[in-house]
């Protein structure tokens, strides 16, 4: 399934669903892995706890937020297919971020943890017809597919990437 099968996602998730290419979904995914792959996470090694500006989440923090967010968003679209969820329930990030203490946590096995999560993730919407990956339901007050899910998901890890090199990669110079 392609993204362009998207309807006018919601503003909110098209934020994340734009930074991913128009490509078949289970190319979005191995594309997501080897951003992983090929990601420096060496420098984020190197910066340790430190953050950007004061009150920002550090690097494990983030990681820790993207594991979260993948199995939330799993979890409505798993719903939205099976048609079981109409309504997706909200969470708060900030709440969540700080009960998860990601920064407690070594950065490799939060590593680890994305690849593992990432691989089954990626088996669980392989294993979802058309017509469950279109079925739609209500999440953040918006109609979305479970396929609008899934590459929400891939764009919210490209999001954060994408803020880790231009943020965070400044400090170390």
């Amino acid at each position: 399934m392609n993204k362009k099968l998207l309807s006018h996602p919601p503003s909110y998730f098209d934020r994340y669903i734009s930074l991913v290419p128009d490509v078949d979904l289970d190319e979005a995914f191995e594309n997501s892995l080897s951003d992983l792959r090929q990601f420096d996470w060496a420098a984020c090694e190197r910066l340790g706890l430190n953050v950007y500006a004061p009150g920002k989440w550090t690097i494990p923090d983030i990681l820790q937020h993207l594991l979260d967010w993948e199995r939330i968003m799993s979890y409505r679209a798993l719903g939205f297919a099976r048609g079981v969820l109409p309504t997706a329930p909200g969470h708060d990030e900030d709440e969540m971020a700080v009960a998860a203490a990601g920064h407690q946590r070594p950065l490799q096995d939060l590593i680890q943890e994305m690849y593992a999560l990432r691989a089954s993730t990626r088996m669980l919407f392989n294993s979802m017809n058309e017509a469950q990956l279109l079925k739609t339901g209500i999440a953040f007050n918006s109609e979305i597919s479970a396929l609008g899910l899934a590459y929400t998901l891939l764009g919210h890890q490209r999001h954060h990437l994408n803020v880790i090199q231009e943020r965070y990669f400044p400090i170390l110079s």
